[in-house]
């Protein structure tokens, strides 16, 4: 049962757009996904209110004494656990990021989110020092622009391998599809039955990109 955590002190990073891609991308492959809904934000719950996929389910108002046992409670074979985080260092995100098996930071190509994304790495080798174990975690680039990467996103990819940051490849294109998944729910497949229904359309490009981004993490999971 793996189990991926989604972390960041700053909010609209594109931690929920992440869990959602996962778990949507996960359940196309096969596998039994349970996402935890634990930001205050609640938008992976606006998102299951629209209807979830098949082999999808979402438990939200997880506290810091529910979160893991919650974790522990869904162990199974083929399960995978995705945790969506509160945008704050707290006691409910170090016992989230204690059970991961991988901790993925969204930021986006700013020097502020590199700054404040900096502080969830921090948190997680506090973590790390506290358990005596490693806990495998990389970085996400969200946000990013479809034609040309722009010179602060190359400067920050060669200041986070030069770090010896894990950086995921390929980033997370700023998608209307990613943004309005939200207001429609289910996954991106059943957006490419009516493209219309995305702004600017280009859903097989957002399909395609959530596809390998997956892909990606799953590697990391072996």
């Amino acid at each position: 049962m793996p189990v991926i955590v989604m972390a960041s002190p700053k909010g609209g990073v594109g931690k929920s757009t992440c869990a959602v891609i996962l778990a949507t991308e996960f359940a196309r492959m096969g596998a039994q996904v349970t996402v935890l809904d634990c930001d205050p934000n609640k938008s992976l719950t606006r998102w299951a209110s629209h209807g979830l996929p098949k082999g999808v389910t979402l438990h939200q108002d997880i506290g810091r004494s529910e979160i893991v046992p919650t974790i522990r409670a869904s162990d199974g074979d083929g399960q995978i656990v995705i945790v969506d985080l509160e945008g704050v260092a707290s006691q409910l995100v170090s016992r989230a990021i204690s059970q991961a098996d991988l901790v993925i930071v969204p930021m986006q190509p700013t020097a502020l989110d590199a700054e404040i994304g900096s502080e969830a790495l921090a948190l997680i080798r506090e973590e790390e020092e506290a358990l005596g174990r490693t806990i495998r975690h990389a970085v996400v680039l969200t946000k990013t622009s479809a034609a040309v990467k722009s010179r602060v996103q190359r400067d920050l990819e060669e200041q986070l391998r030069g770090a010896g940051i894990d950086l995921i490849e390929p980033s997370l294109v700023a998608r209307a599809a990613f943004s309005e998944i939200f207001a429609y729910g289910g996954d991106l497949t059943a957006m490419m039955k009516d493209p219309d229904m995305v702004t600017g359309g280009k859903v097989d490009k957002a399909l395609e990109n959530a596809k390998y981004f997956t892909e990606a993490v799953y590697e990391r999971l072996k």
